[in-house]
């Protein structure tokens, strides 16, 4: 049986993000959305120093590019704007327990916004049903919160930009390569299991 057939006959239409597949309702929605706050907050507090970076690895890029895949682009949106209002507002679940706007990482929260909402657009097209779509969205979603991040970083601890680069974005690839794969493993695989 196809793919294409065998989600027809489970009732899985294409256009639909994982969290579709949940029983509809408006606190449905809002339990997704406050969910996925709370995942990337808790993910953020998974946090390793860099030498020589004021930006530590954390949890909370996956978290977010997941939860914006998951939840689909409205969704996902609204819950990082969730996370990244109530950390303005003094709760400290930023990276490493920080708080408000001062920190010189708050652009990567910034940019998780733009990113959760263009990786949710993706996936209502069908690109976490694949391998390869999935490792392309990660990838995407990634550059997307260090084209915020980093100039960001630049001035708020008026580093060259050049500098910021290699404080905010050179250390963390490796890391990103890593969560690109384990996206790529995760979401595809869900949607095969669904199929099932």
């Amino acid at each position: 049986m196809s793919t294409a057939a065998a989600t027809a006959r489970q009732g899985i239409r294409p256009g639909e993000v994982l969290a579709d597949l949940l029983p509809v309702s408006r606190v449905r929605d809002a339990a997704l959305v406050v969910g996925g706050a709370a995942l990337t907050g808790i993910a953020a507090q998974i946090a390793l120093p860099v030498p020589g970076s004021p930006v530590p690895v954390t949890g909370q890029t996956f978290a977010a590019l997941l939860v914006g895949t998951a939840l689909g682009a409205r969704r996902g949106l609204l819950s990082l704007a969730v996370y990244a209002l109530v950390g303005m507002a003094g709760v400290p679940w930023f990276a490493g327990g920080g708080s408000g706007t001062s920190a010189p990482s708050f652009g990567y929260v910034l940019g998780m916004l733009l990113a959760a909402t263009v990786v949710g657009a993706l996936a209502r097209r069908g690109a976490d049903r694949s391998v390869l779509r999935m490792a392309g969205t990660m990838l995407l979603g990634e550059a997307i919160i260090y084209a915020i991040g980093v100039p960001y970083l630049a001035v708020a601890t008026g580093m060259s930009f050049g500098a910021a680069v290699a404080a905010g974005l050179t250390p963390f690839l490796i890391g990103d390569a890593l969560k690109a794969a384990l996206a790529m493993g995760v979401l595809p695989t869900a949607w095969k299991f669904l199929d099932r």
